[in-house]
């Protein structure tokens, strides 16, 4: 059984990240997932759980940014009875509950310092300290850790400690965003259909080749998720019908359009071609505050392309 079965897509920049991450799954080292909102990163973790030696064991998930800060210690340690107002009884936290098992850290970047510092404790040691207890305890919990922002950003400004980051960041991986795979778009579409096909009893839509020129020409701030959630709109609006551009939410057809660069004119005087192209990126990185992603987005190529061209210009890429 192919673990990775649950990620559809089939370009290159996806099957490159599956490789890795196929290997990295037979270990028990800490992973730490970066991608935009959206991207799958969830989806990523299970399949490397499914993956691994713990497979048959527990598979938990917090979301760092869903709980007030005098609440996630607890939900993560556990708690002893009469630590808090509230504390009617000693509790097991996630890391208790997890032994043996993996557990999923969405948005790290929100977890609260002081959280941080108990944090990297288990991971150097597996040594865990419930509220209000004076004796710690340890387990065996495999930590996969996910982002939506940039932590070294994060660490420059004081929101997150550089020693956890180092600790979280032993095998990284970047999730693509939605445009920088837009061929794996219509396998997506086909997945999403035929799911809520079945979810919700009707017939699936289909989308011209018109429409599917606009949605792979779409921004996808919302990435895997938004698409998701526009196929089961029009699945309910427009069972066993094709879907044509005037169909698609009037933001599809806003943003699919970009400026075609063939209207651009060459000044008589001619130009510096290296010189306009830096200039590009300059710009497309202060309109997506530093993000590459979103930059390589603006500029219609990879984010790899991107890289490739910022160093070309002496750009700092690290």
């Amino acid at each position: 059984m192919n673990n990775f079965e649950a990620i559809i897509g089939q370009s290159p920049l996806l099957e490159t990240l599956i490789r890795s991450a196929k290997i990295v799954a037979a270990t028990d080292v800490t992973v730490l997932l970066k991608g935009e909102t959206g991207t799958g990163k969830e989806v990523f973790a299970h399949a490397i759980k499914n993956a691994s030696s713990r497979a048959n064991k527990e598979f938990l998930t917090l979301n760092c940014a869903a709980l007030p800060e005098s609440l996630i210690e607890s939900e993560l340690f556990g708690h002893k009875k009469g630590s808090f107002t509230g504390a009617i009884q000693s509790t097991q936290g996630l890391l208790q509950a997890a032994n043996g098992g993996t557990l999923f850290l969405d948005e790290i970047n929100s977890l609260p310092l002081s959280i941080q510092a108990k944090l990297l404790r288990f991971l150097d040691s597996g040594e865990c300290l419930a509220v209000g207890d004076v004796r710690p305890y340890k387990v065996d919990v495999r930590v996969i850790a996910a982002t939506n922002a940039n932590l070294t950003e994060l660490i420059s400004s004081g929101a997150f400690r550089s020693d956890l980051y180092f600790r979280l960041n032993v095998v990284p991986f970047e999730l693509p965003a939605l445009t920088e795979r837009s061929e794996d778009i219509e396998l997506l579409i086909a997945h999403f259909f035929k799911l809520f096909e079945k979810n919700h009893g009707i017939k699936a839509p289909k989308f011209s080749k018109a429409s599917l020129k606009v949605l792979k020409h779409y921004r996808w701030s919302g990435n895997i998720r938004e698409l998701r959630n526009l196929c089961e709109r029009l699945s309910i609006l427009f069972a066993d019908q094709i879907i044509e551009p005037e169909h698609l939410p009037l933001e599809f057809q806003k943003d699919a359009n970009p400026i075609e660069t063939h209207d651009f004119v060459l000044p008589s005087v001619g130009l510096k071609l290296d010189v306009l192209e830096a200039n590009l990126i300059n710009q497309a990185l202060d309109r997506t505050q530093g993000n590459r992603s979103k930059s390589a987005r603006l500029l219609g190529i990879t984010r790899d392309t991107l890289l490739y061209r910022m160093q070309k210009h002496g750009f700092f890429t690290s």
